[in-house]
């Protein structure tokens, strides 16, 4: 049982957690980074599969490369964003530069032959490998505010891309480009919500009781 002063720490990771988009290069703590990897690694995945890899990259070559994969698609989505579209390029030109700042990215990859061909419960959803994988980066970037460090998700780019700049096999699907390091910008709400982007939706319209409520707007 969590004490009080615990409980407000679990609570306030998880509402204060960011999608941050800009570092500083200053290195990160070996110990730092493994308490990282051992909270994701601590995720829950259904089947007890644990499907996740975690590709660590420092090598400033390595590190461009992988943005301009990401700035490859960025330009490529500029289209679906005719309305947004300048709010929506400065954001995820950002989020490439992030890749160049951050002194370490993470690369979450999702391998689905782990555990065989029979895991329970993937059997009936498949995709329960890449939501367990999700679990793991949820936990990574809770550990990352619990030490103090700030983590950015990219997840534009096209897989092939990754899969050649890191040495990916073909079965693995490369699930997110992770850049984490120290920030002096740390976001007191999420970007896209002060850029008036999108607005949190009220809890109560999004819960139903017993069954779909078809009269209640989505």
């Amino acid at each position: 049982m969590l004490r009080d002063e615990e409980k407000e720490g679990v609570y306030k990771a998880i509402e204060n957690r960011r999608d941050v988009r800009s570092f500083l290069s200053t290195p990160i703590p070996d110990e730092k980074l493994q308490k990282l990897l051992e909270a994701a690694h601590h995720a829950p995945s259904v089947g007890f599969m644990q499907p996740w890899n975690f590709i660590i990259v420092t090598n400033e070559e390595t590190k461009e490369k992988l943005a301009w994969a990401a700035d490859k698609e960025k330009r490529a989505l500029a289209i679906h964003y005719e309305d947004k579209q300048e709010k929506e390029s400065k954001f995820l030109s950002l989020k490439v530069q992030g890749l160049k700042e951050a002194p370490v990215t993470i690369c979450i990859t999702c391998d689905p032959t782990k555990g065989g061909s029979h895991v329970l419960g993937r059997n009936s959803i498949p995709e329960t490998d890449i939501l367990s994988t999700a679990c793991a980066i949820q936990n990574m970037w809770l550990a990352a505010y619990a030490e103090g460090l700030a983590m950015g998700w990219v997840s534009f780019y096209k897989k092939n891309d990754v899969r050649d700049i890191l040495g990916i096999p073909p079965h693995v699907e490369p699930i997110a480009l992770l850049s984490i390091g120290y920030t002096e910008d740390y976001p007191e709400k999420p970007i896209l919500e002060s850029a008036n982007w999108e607005k949190r939706r009220m809890l109560d319209s999004l819960i139903f009781n017993e069954k779909w409520d078809v009269n209640q707007h989505s």
